[in-house]
């Protein structure tokens, strides 16, 4: 099959979603899942510091607007999802159609500072450019962002992640990503269809400068290195600092 471009890679994975929007839920979320126990953490978060404003990127059917709307009824809420079949059964549940709307998180259209908390949830790995998606959420987030992805440094056996470990600090891992990919740069499975070699490590720095304080922690896995040792990750960052200010 031949290479797709930037535009041909979002058009695979919006027919994938199309054609699997029924199975969507079953496929993609279970009660206990990484992600479901990462938004868990973050409605702590919400309540702690009172944001009253949460922009969701990559709703798919509405997940995270759902659990939002129930534990935050005040609260204004909107996600973005560009599926219009995902957004149909997000809506058929009962989710408003101007809380579920079209959108790119590449360029979101919203003014600098628009959300009180801005967030994704296994979205990031699915995009081909990231850290355009980091830096728009970054921008249009007032207070905070908040992001549940995958971690390849920390996926695979403990030789394979101690070989990951020696590939990034030669620089090579585009190299050995090529060389994984057939030379595409993207890998495809009917299970997440055309998704990206991604980890919430790689745009650190660009959050580390955006924020006063980013907090860490693993939502898979154990151990005391979540880079080397926590195949999904989730990430708090604080554009004030609000912790440990009297």
């Amino acid at each position: 099959m031949p290479k797709l471009d930037s535009l041909g890679q979002q058009a695979r994975q919006r027919e994938y979603y199309s054609r699997t929007a029924a199975e969507y839920d079953s496929l993609h979320h279970h009660q206990l899942d990484e992600h479901q126990f990462a938004l868990s953490m973050m409605c702590g978060a919400i309540e702690l510091f009172g944001f009253k404003s949460i922009l969701d990127i990559g709703s798919g059917t509405g997940r995270a607007l759902s659990l939002l709307q129930a534990r935050f009824p005040d609260a204004r809420i909107v996600g973005i999802e560009p599926s219009a079949q995902l957004r149909e059964i997000g809506y058929a549940k009962g989710i408003p159609e101007d809380m579920l709307i079209d959108g790119d998180a590449m360029n979101l259209g919203f003014p600098d500072g628009e959300f009180d908390l801005v967030c994704e949830f296994a979205t990031l790995h699915h995009i081909p450019h990231p850290a355009k998606a980091v830096d728009e959420m970054l921008r249009v987030s007032k207070s905070a962002v908040f992001l549940s992805d995958s971690n390849k440094f920390g996926q695979g056996s403990v030789p394979m992640r101690a070989f990951k470990t020696v590939v990034e600090k030669l620089g090579l891992w585009n190299a050995l990503d090529w060389v994984r990919t057939g030379g595409k740069g993207y890998m495809e499975s009917e299970g997440d269809g055309l998704f990206y070699s991604y980890s919430l490590y790689d745009d650190y720095r660009r959050i580390e400068r955006a924020c006063a304080s980013v907090h860490t922690f693993n939502t898979l896995g154990k151990g005391t290195n979540p880079k080397r040792q926590a195949p999904q990750v989730a990430m708090l960052g604080l554009k004030e600092a609000l912790i440990g200010s009297s």
